[in-house]
């Protein structure tokens, strides 16, 4: 099957529409017509290296759509249905999915980050035979996608595409590390570092979970206000002051909890210094891969003070679709007003132009043309 996407060729390079072919599906995988794909910084990482992987690729993997065949051995999956797509799919018997945490899975975790399926192989080649590499086993920002059958939640016809991709990625490493791995509780104080699509999630996990105060420090003025508007109690800018406004709204304390969806190291390091003796810091956005981070750990003893860190919210993405597709549908998480401009695939360089200029403070998303 011949079918247009998205390729990264090399680093630092524009992304370049190319026409592809996609072998059918295998034992164990499906084909999904892809309906939305999330424009998220960790596909921006790959252009700068910050996280390094096999080239040529197809990126995205916040995505949603419809399966249109399924491969033997796919389990209850079937034409027609339509699905979330997981980007960290769990083996089933591993330690880590038997411990409840498929994301970090002992197993599949191997090819994908090789850029192949789970048998090792690509999908995806350019006319004459060079493959082209898969990125988290999805690569949706194509038309179609050969995946993995664990890959896919069905979702209920009634969650929209764009709002069914934000839970594929966003939504869930958000949320669910505001609910899952902080497990903020009622009446608590949270500050939040970062404003973009995780960020946002968070601040609407943490409302989810009853939190009295929401503090949201970012570097855009627009995203400080959307993240009000999304029912953060305050935005911030971030400057060399931050930290003590942040202590003089929780009572002269310190935050009760405290998530970086940024995953700089300094604002990471202004977590620990913002948060009371006892808090609860999660650590979820994905900085360089050769970032580190200086920590006085006499502190960390003295001040008991958690530091945590959040894969895909909490590491288990079926449980945490199942959750946030619910709260989705009762109206507690208005997860629509997260969506921002819908890109045509040939407009994906100006995409992500907006995020990296951070000019918009919702989720951009690459949608495709129906059948």
């Amino acid at each position: 099957m011949k079918i247009r996407a998205a390729v990264l060729n090399g680093l630092d390079e524009a992304f370049r529409i190319e026409t592809l072919q996609l072998a059918p599906p295998g034992p164990g995988e499906v084909l999904v017509r892809v309906e939305a794909c999330g424009v998220c910084a960790s596909d921006w990482n790959l252009v700068t290296g910050a996280t390094k992987h096999a080239l040529p690729l197809v990126p995205g993997h916040e995505g949603a759509g419809v399966i249109e065949a399924v491969g033997p051995e796919a389990g209850r999956l079937k034409a027609g249905d339509p699905v979330i797509l997981n980007w960290a799919p769990g083996c089933g018997g591993c330690f880590q999915c038997l411990d409840a945490r498929p994301a970090l899975c002992e197993v599949n975790t191997r090819p994908i980050w090789k850029g192949t399926l789970l048998d090792g192989s690509c999908r995806l080649s350019r006319d004459g035979g060079e493959a082209v590499h898969h990125w988290c086993g999805l690569s949706c920002f194509a038309e179609r996608a050969v995946v993995p059958a664990a890959s896919c939640f069905v979702r209920p016809a009634d969650v929209p595409p764009e709002v069914a991709a934000l839970i594929g990625c966003a939504v869930t490493t958000g949320a669910g590390a505001a609910l899952e791995t902080a497990e903020v509780r009622p009446g608590e104080s949270v500050l939040v570092y970062g404003a973009g699509g995780v960020g946002l999630s968070v601040v609407l996990g943490a409302r989810v979970a009853g939190a009295a105060q929401v503090i949201v420090v970012e570097r855009s003025e627009a995203r400080a206000e959307a993240a009000v508007q999304l029912g953060a109690s305050v935005g911030l800018i971030d400057d060399d002051d931050t930290v003590a406004e942040v202590r003089a709204r929780t009572g002269g304390r310190g935050a009760d909890v405290a998530i970086d969806a940024t995953g700089a190291p300094g604002a990471q390091a202004r977590c620990l210094d913002a948060t009371r003796p006892g808090a609860r810091i999660v650590f979820v956005g994905f900085p360089r891969q050769e970032a580190t981070l200086a920590l006085g750990t006499a502190r960390l003893t003295r001040e008991a003070k958690q530091i945590r860190g959040a894969y895909y919210g909490g590491g288990n993405p079926p449980r945490e679709f199942a959750r946030l597709v619910q709260l989705y549908r009762s109206g507690a998480l208005p997860l629509d007003r997260l969506v921002g401009r819908r890109w045509a695939l040939d407009e994906i360089n100006e995409a992500f132009a907006e995020l990296v200029a951070a000019s918009s403070p919702l989720r951009g998303i690459v949608t495709f043309p129906g059948g």
